[in-house]
């Protein structure tokens, strides 16, 4: 489980360093705010541990004059925290931007400046952003597949979600999934880039054939969505496979993340990555084994690919990847799941999915 604050834990954190600030201003000291550096040159990949680890790298935010609109913001962030903590309430992201119109000078002119502080905050007291009341406005993800989902109403009662069960739907996965309970006989978990081949495989019951559940990630996974294949992976002790498109964004943002966590959230990396998925998307030698048709690479992704090469501890551990990604550049060619579709409609459902699954020496790590 997620290493979880009582809401009495919570609001106990954020006095502290409100009290901390307030004794700072009375002593006519400048105050300072301390935050984890949120990027990959602060992390490390061990993979034993399997996933990126914060360094001891911090930012400071002292009280000055070009600090003190910034400064302002996350303490009144703070106050709004502690206030949805107490009540036991929550806001969105995009509410607590426009809770901001009312700060006066202090509110936020657009929401990334609201996310940054929100993250800045997150990373302050170690925690996942829900537990300090604030929750994301994108859905966690769709399953569908062999696998039961126990969850409970208002009233504490157990509901069971069969995932066969939506014909041509899917389940969505709520934003908090601490408390659910799982029951399932499948072989694997396959996680996959794109709605649009997620949905391609659940009209066609890929789930059944395949005795698996699948999960659309639709695009970069969200935490709730690592989250959950995460716990079901865990609860349920079966692997997990993911399949993206061959490009660097593919590669480098939706697997990576998915695996190991990214530089942004390392503070919680530990329970929001799942290190035991491996990578049966589309590769670079894929392009020449089932003669796909390809994108040309372009500027913006040669550039990821460098930036990986040079910044990415994950990239760097892994010779495998390094040659994927150098034989990418190499060809100059980028590819998507739909590519097979040039051969058959359900030729992945038929042959590449069936015959990747097979041959582990065609996955990467």
């Amino acid at each position: 489980m997620v290493q979880m604050h009582s809401p009495q834990e919570i609001v106990q954190d954020i006095k502290a360093i409100a009290n901390e600030v307030y004794q700072k201003i009375i002593k006519i000291k400048a105050p300072t705010l301390s935050m984890p550096l949120r990027s990959l040159q602060n992390v490390k990949y061990d993979e034993k541990e399997g996933y990126f680890e914060v360094l001891g790298k911090k930012k400071a935010r002292t009280l000055t004059a070009s600090t003190v609109k910034t400064f302002a913001q996350t303490l009144l962030m703070m106050n709004e925290s502690k206030k949805l903590v107490e009540t036991d309430d929550i806001a969105t992201k995009r509410e607590m931007y426009y809770i901001s119109k009312n700060w006066g000078e202090a509110r936020f002119k657009e929401q990334p400046e609201s996310d940054t502080v929100m993250d800045d905050y997150e990373a302050m007291l170690s925690v996942n952003r829900e537990q300090i009341g604030f929750v994301p406005e994108e859905k966690g993800g769709a399953v569908a597949g062999k696998l039961v989902v126990i969850d409970k109403d208002d009233t504490g009662k157990e509901l069971r979600i069969d995932c066969t069960k939506f014909g041509s739907g899917a389940y969505s996965v709520p934003t908090s999934v601490e408390h659910l309970k799982f029951e399932t006989k499948a072989d694997f978990v396959l996680a996959i880039e794109t709605a649009g081949m997620f949905q391609r495989l659940v009209k066609h019951n890929y789930w059944k054939t395949a005795n698996c559940v699948l999960v659309s990630m639709g695009g970069v996974p969200t935490r709730a969505c690592r989250r959950f294949i995460r716990r079901l992976s865990d609860d349920m002790k079966i692997p997990v496979y993911v399949f993206t498109d061959g490009d660097p964004y593919g590669y480098l943002n939706i697997y990576r993340t998915l695996k190991v966590g990214s530089g942004n959230a390392a503070h919680i990396n530990k329970y929001f990555c799942v290190p035991n998925a491996k990578f049966i998307g589309v590769t670079p030698q894929d392009i020449i084994d089932y003669k796909l048709p390809t994108h040309p690479l372009k500027d913006i992704d040669v550039k990821r690919v460098r930036d990986g090469m040079k910044n990415d501890p994950f990239v760097q551990h892994y010779k495998a990847w390094q040659k994927a990604l150098d034989h990418m550049v190499l060809m100059k060619k980028r590819v998507e799941q739909q590519a097979f579709a040039a051969h058959s409609l359900n030729f992945v459902i038929d042959t590449y999915l069936p015959e990747k699954i097979k041959n582990q020496k065609t996955w990467l790590p």
